[in-house]
């Protein structure tokens, strides 16, 4: 639970200026990293610790130490989040993140923050993920990732250029926010109202339908696949029987999340090109729901914010 902090002094007030100051930066280099809210503000909060308990009158740069500590931690928890994930039952997305009072989530540019790109990230190792985000999102110069990874600058220019490539060769050219928002409405729109042959014309043929629900009852357990298919299972009556679905911002795009008397119970959103939309994402998992609501509360700016 959030402790209030006392008035700080001397050495504590600057540290927590400090900290507080590039908070948003660090949650969102672990949150891309990890694709969990709740783990990445885990490591917000170690790093905070160590920086309590650091000699600051040694650090050159406090961004910088603060920015290695927060990636090697997340590298080392994705590392055994892998364990992890190996026994969840069925498909396995990352945790929504609400960017609607903080759209980029502490990154100069909105980059690698799409739920679609995130999920595609799992399949590079953490190493080669970090690269990438402190690369394609921060702006960090090679020279500065060597250091933060301990690595050579040359072999870390060779990591960014395959994560680069990888991600290239899994990811459709995506449609502009308006555009996506259109479709996601669309969408919805003919879910609820049975609309089985609208939808059909909203997918591409080879669209993929994933439900994150880790056991749930009701939850897809493998992905479905093909526009005939994912349009029968979006129209089912009981999941929008007396369905209240709200539009909201999830990484950078719009999103929605189902209500039912007054309690949410799905997050949904998609992936979609210029052919249509070739993803839909649904987060089913109750704890993975509670983060990303909880998540539009998350500080970044006070210090009650800090454990």
């Amino acid at each position: 639970m959030d402790l209030e902090l006392s008035p700080p002094r001397g050495g504590l007030e600057e540290a927590v200026s400090v900290f507080v100051q590039h908070r948003a930066r660090l949650f969102g280099i672990a949150y891309r990293v990890l694709g969990s809210v709740v783990e990445a503000e885990d490591v917000v909060q170690e790093v905070w610790l160590r920086w309590q308990k650091t000699d600051r009158s040694a650090v050159v740069s406090p961004v910088a130490f603060l920015s290695s500590a927060t990636t090697r931690l997340a590298i080392n928890v994705t590392q055994s989040a892998r364990v992890r994930r190996e026994t969840y039952i069925g498909p396995w997305l990352p945790e929504p993140v609400d960017t609607g009072s903080d759209p980029e989530v502490g990154a100069q540019r909105a980059e690698a923050l799409e739920l679609a790109l995130l999920l595609v990230l799992e399949k590079l190792s953490p190493t080669e993920r970090a690269a990438y985000v402190l690369r394609e999102a921060f702006d960090y110069a090679y020279p500065e990732i060597a250091q933060i990874l301990q690595l050579s600058a040359v072999n870390v220019r060779k990591i960014v250029s395959r994560a680069r490539k990888h991600l290239s060769d899994e990811q459709r050219e995506s449609v502009d926010t308006a555009e996506h928002r259109r479709l996601l409405n669309a969408f919805v729109s003919a879910a609820q109202t049975g609309d089985v042959a609208s939808l059909e014309t909203l997918l591409t043929a080879d669209a993929v339908s994933l439900s994150d629900g880790n056991g749930l009852q009701g939850c897809a357990r493998v992905p479905v696949l093909g526009r005939v298919r994912i349009a029968k299972m979006s129209t089912y009556p009981r999941l929008w029987r007396e369905a209240k679905p709200r539009l909201v911002d999830a990484n950078g795009l719009t999103g929605v999340t189902i209500y039912r008397d007054g309690r949410p119970m799905a997050f949904m959103t998609i992936a979609a090109s210029k052919e249509g939309i070739h993803k839909v994402m649904w987060v089913f998992n109750p704890s993975k729901i509670a983060a990303f609501l909880g998540s539009r509360s998350r500080c970044v700016t006070a210090p009650p914010c800090l454990r």
